[in-house]
């Protein structure tokens, strides 16, 4: 059996109180997916900049997961061909 190997990078930057994050899928077999996600601190609470990353990235990979659904959903699409009348 063939192992596969699938690599998901995750960007962070932070401006202010805002925290971004971007995960990217790649794969061998597919062009590259891409989630975002973003995390805001509240004025009021301590800056801890660990918080705004775990948030952000957690919420950047939830959206790569419903995007990669989306093109797994899309293959599955093409690959049945027209619906039977």
């Amino acid at each position: 059996m063939e192992a596969k190997q699938w690599t998901v990078q995750i960007y962070i930057t932070e401006d202010g109180d805002d925290t971004r994050a971007h995960a990217v899928l790649t794969t061998r077999d597919t062009a590259s997916v891409t989630g975002r996600g973003v995390a805001r601190r509240n004025p009021v609470d301590r800056p801890i900049p660990e918080i705004g990353d775990e948030l952000a990235a957690s919420r950047a990979l939830e959206d790569l997961a419903i995007r990669l659904h989306d093109v797994a959903s899309d293959d599955i699409v093409q690959l049945a061909g027209p619906a039977a009348p």
